[in-house]
């Protein structure tokens, strides 16, 4: 088992948007597992690459109650989004001590190549959905708080730089 640690906001990384993986190779099953390692340690619903400091567009989620789900993904990319919107408390490891309320699409169909390096299409909804639209944010060099009005946005930062209190 293999936790990586998330760099910390505000490291350029997470502002840059990564490079598209050419096939899925036994160095991609290598990090993938260490993302999943790193994200059932903090735990989470989802990780991607950059916030552990690999710049490829590389995401794990397990939304599964009991957990044990996890969807691999390489170059995942939104086809289709709700019109219907989801509220949900959104955080990062990037980012520890806060969170924010933020509205995104309820469904969304993802393309991505899986695990075996096939191309899938597949539906997510309700907090799958909220993971990967996070994730896939994250793969483009945006973070969640991006989302809220600048005000919000200035109050959150301001909050996490004491230390969330």
């Amino acid at each position: 088992m293999t936790v990586r640690p998330c760099i910390p906001w505000p490291d350029k990384r997470l502002r840059t948007p990564v490079a598209e993986v050419a096939g899925i190779t036994d160095e991609i099953r290598a990090i993938w597992t260490d993302m999943i390692d790193t994200m059932e340690a903090m735990p989470g619903v989802g990780l991607a690459a950059p916030q552990i400091g690999v710049m490829l567009r590389l995401a794990v989620v397990d939304a599964s109650e009991a957990r044990g789900q996890v969807v691999r993904m390489a170059n995942p990319e939104i086809l289709h989004a709700s019109v219907q919107l989801r509220d949900h408390d959104e955080a990062s490891p990037n980012l520890p001590g806060v969170h924010a309320r933020i509205s995104r699409p309820r469904a969304v169909t993802v393309r991505f190549l899986n695990a075996d390096g096939a191309v899938e299409e597949r539906d997510f909804v309700g907090l799958w959905a909220t993971s990967v639209q996070h994730q896939i944010d994250h793969l483009d060099g945006r973070m969640y708080f991006d989302r809220l009005s600048k005000m919000k946005r200035d109050m959150l930062l301001r909050k996490a730089r004491k230390g969330g209190r």
